[in-house]
């Protein structure tokens, strides 16, 4: 599995699961664009473990709800390494969220939510769709997640956005297919990063109920989307492939 000489955009790439994504697939060739909103000195430091274990990448300042940013995100992609190959949607708002009923939850609050997770996934793809339709060929993975199978107390805006990322990828999957572009899902458990931290207790988290029984970490994704950005996978599109120790199974 290679992605050499193909190029990489991943959203929300300063720490975590992004920064995961854009080392991973580094690691296998890719030039990657890292790009985020606020976490610019863990932006700045994904991209210098990737140039450090001899890979190419740059970063980008930028907020996926904004179709300037975006639309600078493709530019900037193109302008540095040729074009388009692959999009990691990973940026989300999560970090921080906190539980509460759905009748506690405030407009602005889910208007929020909607805007990163779904308009901000939305946006992405409008942007990168024309140098992937100029180069024959493209990959798209968004990050959806467990929560979406087996619902989550207190997190009503949360679980729906990634209800919805489900329905992006599957609608789009059918417009996409005919310029040779996949689009798919990854749906992540409850995962060992800076940002689940501000969610609840890691080390109090129940594996009981994961035939694994372990925390999710980064790297256990990882090999999955690679595996989605590369030729081997390019007779899979529209799926949503659970990546979560066994927790929901479908």
């Amino acid at each position: 599995m290679t992605l050499e000489n193909r190029v990489a955009i991943v959203t929300g790439a300063g720490k975590g699961l992004g920064r995961a994504f854009a080392v991973k697939l580094a690691q296998e060739g890719a030039k990657v664009l890292a790009v985020t909103r606020a976490d610019i000195d863990g932006l700045k430091e994904t991209v210098k473990i990737i140039k450090e274990n001899g890979g190419k990448a740059a970063w980008l300042k930028g907020d996926v709800t904004q179709p300037a940013d975006v639309d600078a995100m493709a530019e900037t992609a193109v302008s540095e390494f040729g074009g388009i190959d692959i999009l990691i949607n990973n940026a989300a708002y999560y970090y921080g969220v906190k539980r509460r009923p759905f009748y506690e939850i405030e407009p602005q609050e889910w208007d929020q939510m909607m805007a990163v997770n779904v308009k901000g996934t939305w946006l992405c793809i409008k942007a990168v769709f024309p140098s992937m339709k100029a180069r024959g060929k493209g990959k798209i993975v968004n990050l959806g997640s467990e929560v979406f199978f087996t619902g989550s107390h207190g997190f009503a805006h949360y679980v729906s956005s990634k209800g919805a990322i489900v329905g992006l990828t599957r609608s789009l999957a059918i417009e996409l297919g005919p310029y040779n572009i996949c689009i798919n899902a990854v749906a992540p458990g409850f995962t060992d990063t800076e940002a689940s931290a501000t969610i609840g207790d890691l080390s109090k988290y129940d594996v009981s109920r994961t035939p694994l029984k372990r925390l999710e970490k980064p790297e256990d994704l990882t090999g999955v989307v690679a595996f989605l950005c590369s030729d081997a996978s390019d007779f899979i599109t529209g799926q949503t492939i659970l990546v979560d120790g066994g927790r929901a199974m479908h």
